[in-house]
């Protein structure tokens, strides 16, 4: 089968996920500002333990083979080993993402005798400077000792994950050295105007020229680094990099966040994305199969505005969470469009936003925010 008729395949949604994301809890230890569930305070309705339990069981029957957990920081969560273990035991594979925080010489040990398990520990940055400025002071170093204890410990090729900004694109040899003096594997994404990245977005996310040169950097590295995709919209610049080049939402992938409700990817936690809930009768089987939000996206899309651009086949229109949070119609081009055509509609939405009632807003915000408030200066 060729990589387009499995690309049209994929499109009509499969009878599971390939890939599901899960962010365990919205708790964290950091506030990091581009990131994409607003998290840092724990959200009372919280799954529980068995109710945890209960959607990997279901996710076993419907044999999906392996999960992403995330959050929040997931192990932050006591009982973060025991869910993990549970899945592994029931043969669902569990890659998380971490910050680091917790992963002391014990922890990286009893990680490293753990089987089906990858770790991405998140850093931004090549130095504290450019690291801490995005993720919070003390951020670097927690995540390299993180990276030393599970060498020490024999962990293997866990993976080096970084979100591309303006700040760090220049970096991307360094990111690479700095992944194999690990053994690791670097995993580059896309930065999205999602979570408290719709406010930061404008100041972090690659320049016009940035995007080329990261195209070019994949391009000669791509097969050694991964994507997860999230580059697919540059493909318009001529050969497509690696990966299936789609998007997945709804229809080979899905975020369940940490109360329970379905999203049609990790990028849109939005109420007009929101498929249902696990704790709905008929749990996630029926969310993922039957939701009017996945079958609509499961439907032929529409070129939209980009019908008449030549490279519309290559690159998909881009992404739909980052249309979505810049104010931009989901038929519309990427705000990050590498022809130019997302700037020329940002500029009249910015043009028609400054004639229009304060108000009224074009960008939609996260529904859920757990963004910890400011602390208060204590009185002298």
């Amino acid at each position: 089968m060729s990589v387009e008729s499995l690309v049209s395949q994929l499109k009509t949604g499969l009878d599971a996920p390939i890939c599901l994301t899960w962010e365990l809890t919205y708790a964290c230890n950091l506030q990091c500002v581009h990131c994409l569930s607003s998290s840092g305070q724990r959200d009372e309705r919280e799954l529980s333990t068995a109710e945890a339990k209960g959607v990997l069981d279901q996710l076993r029957d419907l044999q999906v083979f392996y999960i992403n957990i995330g959050g929040g920081e997931p192990m932050v969560r006591r009982d973060f080993f025991e869910l993990v273990e549970y899945s592994i035991s029931n043969g669902i594979g569990v890659k998380f993402s971490t910050n680091g925080a917790f992963i002391d010489e014990e922890k990286a040990r009893r990680l490293a005798a753990m089987d089906y398990l990858d770790i991405q520990i998140s850093l931004d940055g090549v130095d504290a400077a450019t690291n801490d400025a995005v993720r919070g002071i003390g951020s670097y170093d927690m995540a390299r000792r993180a990276m030393d204890n599970l060498a020490a410990a024999n962990f293997g090729p866990f993976k080096i994950s970084v979100v591309a900004t303006r700040h760090n694109v220049p970096q991307l040899d360094q990111f690479k050295a700095l992944a194999d003096s690990y053994g690791a594997q670097l995993r580059l994404t896309r930065l999205r105007p999602s979570g408290r990245g719709v406010d930061t977005w404008d100041d972090l996310h690659p320049t016009n020229a940035q995007q080329r040169e990261i195209y070019h950097w994949l391009m000669a590295n791509g097969e050694n680094v991964l994507t997860g995709d999230s580059f697919f919209h540059l493909n318009a610049l001529g050969d497509s990099l690696p990966g299936l080049n789609m998007c997945g939402a709804g229809r080979v992938v899905c975020l369940v966040d940490p109360v329970g409700d379905v999203y049609a990817c990790p990028f849109v936690i939005h109420g007009d994305f929101k498929a249902g809930n696990v704790r709905d009768e008929g749990g996630f089987a029926k969310v993922w199969r039957e939701s009017d939000l996945f079958r609509e996206l499961r439907e032929p899309q529409s070129a939209g505005a980009c019908a008449s651009c030549g490279a519309f086949d290559a690159c998909q229109g881009g992404c739909m969470a980052a249309k979505f949070f810049t104010g931009l119609p989901l038929d519309g081009p990427d705000p990050e469009c590498v022809a130019g055509d997302g700037e020329v509609a940002l500029a009249e939405l910015g043009a028609q936003s400054a004639s229009t009632p304060v108000s009224v807003s074009f960008k939609p915000r996260p529904t859920p925010d757990h963004t910890k408030p400011a602390r208060t200066p204590v009185p002298a």
